[in-house]
């Protein structure tokens, strides 16, 4: 069974990872990298204590855009792990219309079947790429046996003094440096999927939903092949695709994907403030109460129902964040707050942690609008005084206005050069330098209207 490599990262180099991205927030990232760890030691723990070792899971306590939901997705991205996304707000208790709680998990299931197809998928490329060209010649050239009537169009018939297999090397040859790239060739395809439209509705419901328009969908599709035309380069793709499904052993996919799922999934819940109960009184906080109670025990540990099989929660990691400004963590059910031991607080985003924001991660928003404007042959600089202009002119917005902490850099850095992005592939001076006097003629408008919100949000 495969399991993701990360025991060779110790959590100093996890940290160190993670700040590759991630700004700031050093805390959060010891939490997580010890978390991740931990899961490596559990592995190797005899089989009698192995399954006593519960995931210590995590609450994230910061205002938005400050690196939650980052730090989790990197991380899962690190270990290789499944990792879904979720918001608590959008699940209702049982008995209500919309999503339940286990519907997350399933998800997750979904996302390690993807992950672990596309990894097999790469496996069996060569293999599968080999087959498809043979059965692309197949169609081309049909073997002697075989009537080549209409077959391949636009291509003369070997002539009769060469060989068949001399003939097939040759347009192998040709498919291969892309000589036939404009031909066309005629095959069998199978019928369209069923389109993906609901087939029931209510809460709960979503599993059943899923198996029916499966099921339906396989009706549907079952003898219904049709003869189309195309493009060799698009017939050879499709077949590629075909050839790498039947080398993959699908049981063993889902095999790996649920124990990789039940022992190295990460779940992101979000919002987990807006489901806090300040109260037990009436209206939408017994609703949100509710939301609580079925997610315990999908966090304490239970077994929820798949489509492929049963999937246990129990060494799943789950960290849940939420801003908490009107709520606090202990307005939480006490079942749930003991069942996310650890609490990690980040702080939020300065005029220094702008800069650096800017700047130094791999992905820095002024790398990526270099690389942008260099695609148009424009040279974009930004100046050691522009980007400090830029961090504070953050940093005065979201004091002034809501706080939206690193997503107030994206609105800003588009304002700020909405105008060279637009005229960019009819401009002539190819040489844009953005400094602390661009930064204070381009924002001046803005930042003399009080109304923030009207123009940045």
């Amino acid at each position: 069974m495969t399991q993701p490599d990360y025991g060779n990262l110790i959590p100093r180099q996890i940290v160190e990872e993670l700040s590759r991205y991630i700004v700031g927030q050093n805390d959060a990232k010891r939490m997580v990298a010890i978390a991740l760890r931990n899961r490596w030691r559990r592995q190797r723990l005899p089989p009698e204590l192995k399954d006593e070792v519960a995931p210590k899971n995590i609450i994230m306590i910061g205002p938005t855009g400050v690196g939650k939901t980052e730090i989790s997705r990197r991380l899962a991205r690190l270990a290789a792990a499944p990792f879904i996304k979720v918001e608590a707000s959008k699940y209702t208790e049982v008995g209500y219309v919309g999503r339940d709680v286990e519907s997350m998990i399933r998800d997750l299931v979904d996302i390690a079947v993807n992950m672990v197809r596309a990894e097999h998928g790469a496996s069996v490329r060569e293999k599968a790429a080999h087959l498809a060209e043979e059965r692309l010649l197949d169609l081309l050239l049909p073997p002697p046996s075989s009537t080549p009537t209409g077959i391949f169009s636009g291509t003369a018939m070997p002539s009769p003094s060469e060989s068949y297999d001399q003939s097939r090397e040759k347009l192998r040859q040709q498919l291969r440096s892309g000589a036939l790239a404009e031909r066309s060739v005629t095959m069998e395809v199978k019928g369209r999927p069923m389109p993906n439209v609901g087939v029931i509705s209510g809460g709960g419901m979503e599993e059943i939903e899923a198996n029916m328009r499966e099921m339906l969908s396989n009706l549907m599709a079952a003898g219904q092949k049709k003869s189309r035309k195309m493009k060799v380069p698009e017939a050879l793709a499709l077949l590629n695709q075909e050839e790498a499904q039947k080398l993959i052993d699908m049981d063993e996919v889902v095999k790996e994907a649920v124990h990789r799922t039940e022992n190295s999934g990460i779940v992101f819940i979000d919002e987990i403030d807006k489901i806090a109960s300040r109260d037990s009184g009436h209206g939408p906080d017994v609703s949100r109460a509710g939301v609580q109670r079925d997610l315990l025990p999908i966090v304490e540990g239970s077994t929820v129902n798949t489509k492929y099989g049963m999937v246990k929660t129990d060494h799943i990691l789950f960290i849940a964040a939420g801003a908490f400004h009107i709520a606090k963590p202990s307005d939480l059910i006490p079942e749930l707050q003991g069942r996310f031991p650890i609490r990690v607080e980040l702080t939020p985003l300065g005029k220094d942690d702008f800069v650096r924001i800017l700047t130094e991660p791999q992905n820095a928003l002024c790398r990526q609008y270099v690389a942008l404007m260099a695609t148009e042959g424009i040279d974009l600089h930004f100046t050691p005084d522009g980007i400090e202009e830029i961090a504070a002119t953050a940093v005065r917005i979201n004091d002034q206005s809501e706080n939206i902490g690193t997503r107030r850099l994206f609105t800003i850095m588009e304002r700020l050069l909405d105008t060279v992005s637009f005229d960019a592939p009819e401009m002539t001076e190819k040489k844009v330098t953005v400094d602390a006097a661009y930064v204070q003629t381009r924002m001046r408008d803005l930042m003399s209207d009080q109304d923030f919100s009207r123009f940045i949000l």
